[in-house]
C-alpha cells in the first residue's frame, strides 16, 4: 500500500495522485506542486489515504509546499494578467498571419512561463511567434496546440441539453464515441443533432451506450423479419424500454401470390418472437450506406480526432 493525497487543478476536472511525505493534508487545502505545466497552484480533492501500488501509472511526485498569502496572491495577479497576455498573442499572430485560433493563456505561479493554449486545423511553425512573445514578455514562451474537444472544455458553455458541458464539469477523460452508438440508441443521424458544441460527435452518447447494448439483446432491428404466434411478419418499430416489437404479418396477395404486408399492427414480447436471419439484419443496421454523400461527409468529420 501507497499513501497518497489527490490534488485538482482550477482548469481540469482529473485529480492526480501526490506524494504526501508524511504530512497531513485536510480537503481543499490550497497546494503547490510541480506538473508538466510546471509549477502550479492546486487544491486537495483527496485527503490522506493509503490506496494499492497496482493503481499508480507513474513515481509519485512531492507537495511543493502549501500555498502561502503570497502565493494566493501570484495567482490572482496571473489571473489578471491573461486578459492582457491574450490581446498581445492575438496582435502577435495577426502580424505573422498564422491560422489558428487563441484559446487561453496561463502563467505558471512561479511567473518563469507563460503557456499560451490554441488550436488549428493543421500543423502551425510558430517559431517566430514564440521569439516575438518571450521578447515582450521576457520569460519562457510555450505554445500548446490542443483539439476541439479540449478546447470546448477549457472554454465551457451550454449544450443542447441546457446544462453546463459534462467535459467542463466533471468529466475527467475523453472517450471514444462512434456514430454506431447513435443508430444503437435510435437517434437521427442529422449532424446537428448528435454533435456537441466541438463539432464532434457528443460525448453523451457514450453514457447510456452499455445499457442500449443490453436492452438490444435478443431484439429484432426494424425492417427486419420474425416469427411471431400468428406467423411471419415484418418488424416497424422497436421498443427497447418496455421489450416490445410491433410488426405487420407477412400474407400472400391473393391476385398476385406476392407476399404482402397485413393491414393490422401487433406488438408482441421479446419472449414472444424468434429472429430470422439475425446476422444480416444486423449489418444492415449498422450500414451508412443509406445516407446521402454530404450527411455522409458531416458524419465523418464529426468522428475525427
Amino acid at each position: 500500500m501507497v499513501e497518497i493525497i489527490g490534488v485538482g487543478f482550477m482548469k481540469a476536472n482529473k485529480t492526480y495522485y501526490f506524494d504526501p511525505a508524511g504530512v497531513s493534508y485536510e480537503l481543499g487545502e490550497l497546494v503547490i506542486v510541480e506538473t508538466a505545466r510546471g509549477m502550479e497552484l492546486g487544491h486537495i480533492s483527496i485527503a490522506n489515504c493509503e490506496i494499492d501500488e497496482s493503481e499508480l501509472v507513474a513515481p509519485l511526485k512531492g507537495v511543493e509546499r502549501k500555498a502561502t498569502k503570497e502565493d494566493i496572491q501570484r495567482y490572482k495577479d496571473n489571473l489578471a494578467k491573461r486578459d492582457g497576455a491574450m490581446k498581445v498573442c492575438e496582435e502577435k499572430i495577426l502580424q505573422h498571419k498564422l491560422d489558428m485560433k487563441l484559446v487561453d493563456a496561463e502563467f505558471t505561479i512561479d511567473g518563469t512561463k507563460v503557456i499560451f493554449y490554441f488550436s488549428a486545423d493543421g500543423r502551425i511553425d510558430f517559431r517566430g511567434l514564440v521569439k516575438d512573445l518571450a521578447s515582450q514578455f521576457k520569460m519562457r514562451i510555450e505554445l500548446r496546440q490542443i483539439g476541439v474537444r479540449d478546447e470546448a472544455k477549457m472554454l465551457g458553455g451550454i449544450g443542447i441539453c441546457g446544462r453546463p458541458l459534462c467535459c467542463s464539469k466533471w468529466l475527467n477523460d475523453f472517450q471514444p464515441v462512434s456514430i454506431k452508438m447513435a443508430k444503437q440508441q435510435n437517434l437521427s443521424l442529422n449532424p446537428s443533432k448528435i454533435s456537441g458544441t466541438c463539432g464532434r460527435l457528443m460525448c453523451c452518447l457514450n453514457f447510456e451506450n452499455k445499457t442500449y447494448q443490453e436492452l438490444r439483446k435478443g431484439m429484432p432491428n426494424e425492417g427486419e423479419r420474425i416469427e411471431t404466434p400468428d406467423g411471419i411478419a415484418k418488424v416497424v418499430n422497436v421498443d427497447l424500454f418496455n421489450g416490445k416489437v410491433t410488426a405487420r404479418l407477412i400474407v400472400e396477395d391473393k391476385e398476385t401470390g406476392e407476399d404482402t404486408l397485413g393491414p393490422d399492427y401487433n406488438i408482441y414480447f421479446k419472449k414472444e418472437i424468434k429472429r430470422i436471419d439475425k446476422k444480416h439484419h444486423h449489418k444492415k443496421n449498422d450500414d451508412l450506406g443509406d445516407l446521402d454523400e454530404e450527411t455522409l461527409k458531416e458524419i465523418k468529420e464529426l468522428t475525427r480526432d
